[in-house]
């Protein structure tokens, strides 16, 4: 749970309750339900609720106005209310090149029951610990409950993983888990089928040698074992999503509920069985003897490479590409040195911003490290990296060197884990090794742990100085006043923010700004600096200038709801821009046509923190290069 639950909490019990909620989405700045009873709903509480800017109701939905943490807010309001955020059917996702789709993929499979794999990862660790301090004896009744509610989703993990796929493919939910418990059918197991004898041998003499215990429609089918399995289980639902799509349009629509589900469960696993399974099987088998004979060939080399380039990983979704290989190391082996390699990362990540705090000079920032130093002892390190290292980039590269050199020491040592458990300060169980009663691997954690804190602070108090200050550009007067200039991001005219069809705009609850209806379709940065965050829909985009100032381009009137149609982006979210830059284009006629506007609010979302906003001249024609606010500091 995040750290806005009591807010989420609150809006849910004033929205009429879990049972009142439709559904939910949201935008860059609000919380967008659907209620089954908009009379049910507190609208003068939720109004005055600390954490809410104001509350809107336009286009059948009950709008919340939070602010540009909405995403924040959004996660927890999902958790509170054990709900799921609606997708249109018709939505093929984020486009993008094929490395990226593909790290979105897998972030998105494993991100919504990561909660509940940790936990039952840290239940898993405890037992460990238990079963190695003698508080029980191993196949005693406390032994097997902790066992079964600690292996639970490792075991059925095609279970969870289908549900997350079908999600993200946008296969019923039902049909993926139907897809998942099928996948990790006891008897249908090579465990289980190898009791018999095979009734014939594929790729005899060879690496991909395959006992063959069944026919189905007189195909043979190789044994595989897919409980604990990753990667088999999202190609299958990959596939039941294209199956789901063409059995719609074959189907005549009064025969849908029963036969779509039907015939995409059948035909899905029944390929999954034949080919995607086994093929999958063989590719990750190989890859992982492969991370295998690079550690026997070089422990320390492997190890090394592992703990530098983690944090980098995490940052690009790649770390979740090791994930299904340290499992299968652990199912196949017993035991992981990939994992082990990357455990001193979050805490060299933990280290160098615990030394930021005593040299940063922004108050601001100041506030979020201490937050962050806890979040990275337990392992999330996200607000570390993005809210404070990265932006500094020497802290992040002397956390990345703590990180292998705690690497190193679990190479020099060999250190393993044995379990996918808890993480940061309770993942030191992971290291336990229960068939030997083993706590060697935990003792080498704790020295490497130690090792790169110690280096990370160090490192970071000596080599790196908070140059915040001598770095901004902002303009100062005799007065002391510095300024700041935000040329028009859009082409067109410009209109007092007052004048706002959008209320909440209108009012100035989310800042000062201005409203330009735009003769041209296209966005351009108003300044240098990073783009904070781009929306998936790309009908709103927020910037961070490097001098600090927030700006909010809101293209046209609740054009959430075209799902990106008739946008199109050329930045990406954390990309760095320069004055003048194109960020995004979009269709003025194809939206009006669609019944939206496309009147385009430009806001300062942190107007708190200047002495004033000045607006150009209102009314006026502006183009790019035209100033249109001055930022007093």
């Amino acid at each position: 749970m995040g750290k806005y639950q009591d807010l989420a909490e609150n809006i849910i019990a004033n929205v009429g309750g879990k049972e009142n909620i439709n559904s939910v989405t949201h935008c860059i700045t609000r919380l967008r339900f659907k209620l089954k009873d908009e009379a049910k709903a507190n609208e003068d509480v939720l109004k005055n609720m600390d954490g809410v800017v104001t509350i809107m109701k336009s286009g059948g939905q009950f709008q919340v106005v939070i602010g540009n943490h909405v995403p924040l807010v959004y996660a927890d309001v999902l958790e509170v209310a054990g709900i799921t955020g609606e997708a249109s059917d018709d939505d093929e996702g984020e486009k993008g090149n094929i490395f990226n789709r593909l790290i979105d993929l897998i972030s998105g499979c494993f991100q919504p029951f990561l909660g509940a794999l940790t936990a039952c990862g840290m239940l898993k660790g405890f037992n460990a610990l238990f079963l190695y301090l003698k508080l029980y004896e191993a196949g005693a009744g406390t032994d097997l409950f902790f066992t079964a509610v600690g292996d639970c989703i490792f075991y059925f993990m095609p279970v969870a993983i289908g549900l997350t796929a079908a999600r993200k493919f946008k296969v019923a939910d039902f049909t993926g888990l139907a897809i998942g418990m099928a996948m990790v059918y006891p008897t249908i197991q090579a465990s289980a089928l190898g009791a018999g004898k095979p009734i014939m041998t594929l790729f005899a003499n060879t690496i991909l040698e395959s006992p063959v215990f069944i026919r189905v429609f007189g195909l043979p089918i190789i044994a595989n074992n897919y409980t604990s399995s990753v990667v088999p289980v999202i190609l299958v639902i990959w596939f039941a999503s294209r199956i789901q799509k063409l059995a719609k349009r074959l189907i005549p629509e009064m025969l849908q509920t029963f036969l779509v589900p039907m015939f995409t469960i059948l035909i899905s696993v029944f390929f999954g069985f034949l080919i995607i399974g086994p093929v999958i099987t063989f590719l990750t088998n190989l890859l992982g003897s492969g991370f295998t004979a690079l550690y026997e060939f070089s422990p320390i080399l492997m190890s090394v490479t592992v703990g530098f380039f983690w944090q980098a990983l995490v940052i690009f979704g790649l770390h979740w590409s090791l994930i299904p290989l340290a499992i299968i190391n652990i199912s196949t082996l017993g035991f992981d040195t990939i994992l082990a390699a990357s455990f001193s990362a979050s805490f060299a990540q933990t280290a160098v911003v615990l030394a930021m705090f005593f040299k940063l000079k922004d108050k601001k920032l100041k506030q979020l490290a201490i937050p962050a130093v806890i979040s990275g002892l337990f392992g999330v390190t996200e607000p570390a990296i993005y809210g404070l290292s990265l932006p500094k980039k020497k802290p992040f590269l002397i956390s990345m060197i703590g990180a292998a050199i705690g690497g190193l020491i679990t190479g020099l040592f060999g250190a393993r884990s044995f379990i996918i458990g808890g993480l940061g300060i309770f993942g030191f169980v992971n290291h336990i090794d229960t068939a030997n009663s083993d706590i060697s691997n935990m003792i080498t954690q704790f020295i490497a742990v130690g090792v790169a804190m110690v280096f990370s602070f160090v490192a970071t108090m000596l080599f790196w100085k908070d140059d915040e200050v001598t770095e901004k550009t902002e303009v100062q007067n005799e007065m002391g006043v510095r300024k700041e200039i935000v040329t028009s991001p859009v082409q067109g005219n410009m209109m007092p923010l007052e004048t706002a069809k959008d209320q909440a705009f209108a009012q100035g609850a989310l800042g000062k700004g201005v409203v330009i209806h735009p003769t041209v379709g296209e966005v351009v940065a108003p300044f240098d600096g990073t783009v904070m965050t781009m929306f998936p829909t790309k009908h709103a985009i927020g910037l961070v200038s490097d001098n600090g100032l927030e700006l909010l381009i809101h293209i046209g009137l609740d054009t959430v709801q075209l799902d990106g149609k008739y946008f199109e982006a050329y930045v990406e979210q954390g990309a760095k821009v320069k004055r003048g830059d194109k960020l995004v284009s979009f269709d003025i006629q194809a939206i009006e046509e669609a019944g939206y506007s496309v009147e385009t609010p430009v806001i300062v979302t942190n107007s708190a923190d200047y002495l004033d906003i000045i607006e150009a001249d209102q009314q006026a024609d502006v183009g790019n290069s035209d100033e249109l606010l001055t930022v007093l500091v």
